[in-house]
């Protein structure tokens, strides 16, 4: 069982990683389009995945509530939201495309609030696999392993193009090949951290479930909101990303379903 664990942390870990590499193999930066395509790819399925993996288990955990079954996951997702918000006030952070940082005012590099973005993108993820093992680890038995892995692998597809989306423009900027790999890698080194802290804490108040399933599913809706759409819809005109963002629903859907 924990080397089932052990191995669900570290495939989304895998994921960025793999992705980050990409920077040795491609001499040009990735065009608009594909940035579109690849983050509304990846919107899809953190939807799904907030959706199926983390919402409904939360609610069929508390069925025994009857009509008031919503009320775990209505407060965990508001927590989450407000986490994610509260992140992303005090972080500085620049996100893909843009010259204007958010958050605090800083003297910190360009390159290196872009890395902040995507970190601060990857803790929900990280919570969200965290959550679902803990569950898993407990004995719950509306989390199944099939489906633990099923978000770890959704996670990780979705994570493969992020890791190229952080270091092929990190590269065009002038930073070198392995620098810019280093950076998306470790841009990736919070989700299993935050998983392992989110098993470890919840393992102390399994009670509260519910509340933490749906906690990483506000906070992962947060990032699509906030952060993903923006970014695949700004620009020319391009149904794309729209195309990608139904392609990762559906994939992450049908792992969930099918794994699960």
């Amino acid at each position: 069982m924990y080397q089932q664990i052990i191995s669900g942390l570290m495939i989304p870990f895998i994921g960025t990683s793999a992705g980050a590499a990409c920077v040795f193999c491609m001499k040009r930066e990735l065009g608009a389009k594909v940035q579109k395509a690849l983050t509304g790819f990846a919107s899809g399925v953190m939807v799904a995945a907030s959706i199926w993996s983390l919402i409904i288990p939360a609610m069929d955990q508390c069925e025994g509530m009857g009509k008031l079954s919503f009320v775990p996951s209505f407060i965990g997702f508001w927590l989450g939201i407000l986490f994610l918000l509260l992140l992303d006030t005090v972080i500085p952070h620049l996100h893909l495309n843009t010259d204007e940082a958010e958050g605090p005012k800083s003297k910190l590099k360009k390159t290196t609030m872009m890395v902040l973005a995507v970190t601060l993108h990857n803790i929900p993820e990280g919570m969200a696999v965290g959550v679902v093992y803990a569950g898993f680890l407990s004995g719950n038995t509306t989390i199944t392993a099939g489906g633990a892995l099923a978000l770890s692998l959704g996670i990780a597809i979705q994570n493969f193009p992020e890791g190229a989306i952080i270091s092929m423009p990190l590269h065009a900027q002038g930073k070198s090949r392995l620098g810019a790999f280093g950076s998306g890698v470790l841009s990736g080194a919070v989700e299993p951290v935050g998983a392992l802290l989110t098993i470890l804490a919840a393992g102390l108040v399994i009670p509260a479930m519910p509340y933490l399933l749906s906690f990483a599913a506000g906070a992962m809706m947060y990032v699509v909101v906030e952060e993903l759409i923006p970014e695949m819809s700004s620009g020319e005109h391009s149904n794309i990303g729209v195309i990608m963002f139904a392609l990762g629903f559906t994939l992450m859907m049908a792992l969930d379903v099918a794994l699960g």
